[in-house]
Parts: C-alpha cells; structure tokens; sequence
C-alpha cells in the first residue's frame, strides 16, 4: 500500500472517532466520512506500518445508513462528524461505543443486558444553548466566523449553525459587520497580535435570555456601544420576524440581556480567560432545570443541550433513589446543577468543585432557589474529600454519592476514597466511556456492582456520548 495511491474499498466498521474502518492487504485503513455499508475509492494519505489513513475519492456504491447532511459544510467543519450517518445509526453506535468500553474496558460481562436503550432526541438539530465562534480574515481580509476544520486551526466560515440556536445567524452577521464597518482587528495566532478572539453566546432554554460574549486579546472594546445597539435592534427583529427556536422552548422569544467583554491575553487554545466584565445588561442569564433556577456566566460550566439535560439528570435521580433522608455528595459540582436538582429530594447534598467562580455560582444558585440544604467545598475533589472522611466531619458519611467527572475520569485518590466512603448507592454521569470503563473496572473491584446504565445523546452529530450508571455497594445489596 502507497500513499496517494488509489484503492476500492468496503467499509465493515466503523473508529472511535466516526471514521470508517475498511481493509486493504489486511491492513486497517481508517476513513473520514466513510461509513458501514460504504463501497468506495479511497485516496491513501498516510501510513504506518500496521495501518493506514485514506481520504474518500468518490463513492461506488453508498451505504443504506447514507444521509445528505442538513450543513452544507459537514464535511469540512470539525463540529459535525456524523451529519452523514441516519440518526438512528448515530444512536445504535454510540450505545454500541459505551458497550464496548464496558465490556472491552471494564472487564464488565454482557454490559448490553444492563443498558437501558439508548435516548435519543425528537428532533437532533438546533439544541445547542451555548456556541464558541473562532474569528479570523477571510481572504478578502473581511472578518469571518465559524468553526475549525478537524485537527486543523484552519476557519470554515458559517452564516449559520445546524446544531446551535437559530438566532447564532443574526449574531454572527452583525459581528461581521461591526468588526468591517469600525476596523476592529482580530486575533493573530501566530503573533499574538490583534484584539477579537472568539465569540460566546448563551441563550436561555426556558427564559428566551441570549448572553453575547466577546473574547478579546485586551481589556478595551471599542465602539462597544455601536455593537450593542446593533445586537439590540438585530437580534429584537430577529425575535419578532421568527417563531423558530429550534429545539428551545416553544413561543418563547429571544431577548438580549447581556453583551459581557472576557479578556484572555494568553498565547493558548484556551478559549475563555479568567475574568470578564460587562459592556452592557447584566453579567448573567437564567435559565432552569426543572423546577431550578440557575444564573449563568461566561465560565459557567452548564450543559450545552437542555433538553436531554433535563432528561440526564431526572435518570440520574431516578438511579439515586432518594427518600428525603439521604446525605449527598456531589464530586465535580460545578455551577450545582445536579446538586440542587438533587437537594429537592434529598436531606443534605454536599458539593464539590475546584473552580471557585463555579462555587460561588452554586452559592448564588442556592439562594435563588432558597435551598438550605446544599453546601459546597472549594478545591479537588480527591483532596477534599479524604480530609473531610478523615477528621470524620459532616457529611464525611455518604448514603448517595454523585460523580460527574471530566473526560480524564476519576482521581486514583477519589476512588479508593469512594470505596472508604462505601455509599449504597454511587451514580456515575461520565462524558468519556473510556475513562468510565477504567473506573468501573476498579469500583467493581472494590465492593461495588454495576447495576444499571442509561445512554443519552447530548452532542447529536458528534462522536461524543454521555451516559450514567448506577452502582451499589454489594455489602448493601446482600443485607436486602
């Protein structure tokens, strides 16, 4: 096999990352929008000396899974990686991805008859409340935004975004046009010169509230108050001339509350610096879950797609199983949001977060909703928590303990901390079924059993999956 060779091929499998897996000479060739059922000629553009990468040169015969993406620019944008595939293949594969990891990863046997079928949604489009745009100079040196081609720095430009709130349309063409109109220049990777970085934009799923955010290499915007009033008049006929908010809550309007300035003078990929301020409205909006209200800031940590949020975490109280006379503890609280979903039902619920905005948001979250029973710690989960188990504190005894971890998982020190803490019942929301499948592997080792694990679809499109699971102590189990 050469590079830039051509080679028909059919597709039998499909990666981790969406790529389509095919054979040649018995040699593993991973392709990009390439699907199971797929006949087609690949062009090799790397390999290595047990695989190989190919590009898809056109298609012979299309596999029955085939659908025509809703983007135009699918392909080519790296926010979207499953457009191509029918929906409900995208459901049937990542079931099949946290399965595998379970069983493959987790040593866990015949993970399938424990996992509930995999929830989906109604209509997979327009779900997103919260949407990054990355600016640059197109090649007329007119500023642009979009997204980054996968694994590349290189900006498609979008009009619009199949997977984010509609009203993300009128932003980015009035961010456009103020940039041209004022000679506001953008952000230079390469030099770490210029002043617009990013866009950020949330909108309320419940309360229609639409925060813009502008991601600056400085601590000035200027004509800041042209660009608000530009974003007030767009996005108020916006609001007026359209009925369609996606898969946001019916009949309710879009109302600019926020245009917040956040300031990252770093040379990083990190998108979002650590302080911002306001340029004009409030430096928050609302939203709930539920029955909870929560204020949102640029750094909030909140979950992007409400609706299968909402579903989240009701599976994830479902699996907690709470009488009203539990203690709580929440490992990776954030904002609080499963915390104080939890604390309607729950005696006590303790959380804990190393961000302290986010604490301080929890706080603030706590008392909207005048939840007295919540309280929350500053710092690592795997270090809080042992020196609180240690000295015996409150709380230190555990009836139900949440995790919701990063994609890296769980600390090796919060592990054997959970195992010491010996809940009854342990609820996992993981975002990585790799790491989950890791850490499962050393809970059930542990004293624990995999009971039950639920799968839902809250990055439609994308490879990405998320799913919770409920653990019980075994100890627990046999005195029933």
């Amino acid at each position: 096999m050469n590079k830039n060779e051509l080679y028909e091929i059919e597709i039998t499998d499909i990666g981790n990352d969406g790529e389509g897996i095919g054979h040649i000479d018995n040699m593993a060739v991973f392709i990009k929008d390439a699907l199971i059922g797929d006949k087609l000629v690949t062009r090799i553009v790397k390999t290595k000396k047990n695989y190989a990468y190919g590009r898809v040169e056109r298609i012979l015969i299309p596999s029955p899974y085939r659908v025509e993406p809703q983007c135009e620019k699918a392909r080519s944008c790296g926010g979207c990686t499953l457009q191509h595939m029918s929906y409900e293949k995208q459901l049937e594969y990542k079931w099949n991805k946290v399965k595998g990891c379970l069983e493959r990863i987790g040593g866990i046997k015949n993970a399938g008859d424990l996992m509930e079928e995999a929830h989906g949604m109604e209509n997979p489009f327009h779900y997103r409340n919260k949407m990054q745009f990355p600016v640059a100079y197109d090649k007329e040196g007119r500023a642009c935004l979009g997204f980054y081609a996968g694994h590349t720095h290189s900006l498609i430009s979008l009009s619009d975004c199949a997977i984010g709130h509609p009203v993300n349309s009128v932003i980015i063409e009035i961010v456009k046009n103020y940039i041209d109109k004022f000679g506001v220049s953008i952000y230079n990777e390469e030099t770490s010169t210029g002043l617009v970085r990013h866009i950020l934009t949330r909108v309320g799923f419940s309360t229609g509230e639409l925060m813009v955010c502008v991601i600056a290499n400085g601590t000035k915007l200027p004509y800041s108050e042209v660009l608000t009033d530009m974003l007030r008049d767009g996005i108020s006929k916006w609001s007026s001339d359209n009925s369609d908010n996606g898969c946001f809550k019916k009949d309710t309007k879009i109302e600019f509350k926020s245009l917040m300035l956040n300031i990252n003078r770093e040379k990083t990929n990190k998108i979002l610096g650590d302080t911002s301020k306001v340029l004009w409205g409030q430096s928050y909006i609302t939203d709930y879950i539920g029955d909870v209200r929560f204020h949102i800031s640029p750094q909030s940590f909140y979950q992007v797609n409400p609706l299968q949020t909402k579903r989240l975490y009701e599976k994830a109280l479902e699996y907690a199983n709470l009488s009203g006379m539990e203690t709580v503890w929440d490992m990776y609280c954030g904002i609080g949001t499963i915390s104080l979903f939890l604390s309607r039902k729950a005696k006590e619920v303790f959380g804990v977060e190393i961000v302290p905005q986010a604490i301080e948001d929890a706080n603030r979250n706590a008392d909207l909703n005048e939840i007295t029973n919540a309280k929350f710690f500053v710092g690592k989960a795997e270090e809080i928590v042992p020196q609180i188990y240690s000295r015996n504190e409150a709380g230190s005894h555990a009836d139900v303990v949440v995790v919701d971890p990063p994609r890296k998982g769980l600390d090796e020190k919060l592990l054997k901390t959970l195992a010491m803490m010996s809940p009854k019942r342990l609820v996992y929301v993981s975002c990585d079924p790799a790491t989950l499948g890791r850490d499962l592997k050393y809970l059930t080792g542990e004293g624990f059993k995999l009971e039950r694990v639920a799968v839902f679809d809250q990055f439609s499109h994308s490879t990405h999956v998320e799913s919770v699971c409920l653990l019980s102590r075994k100890a627990f189990i046999d005195k029933q």
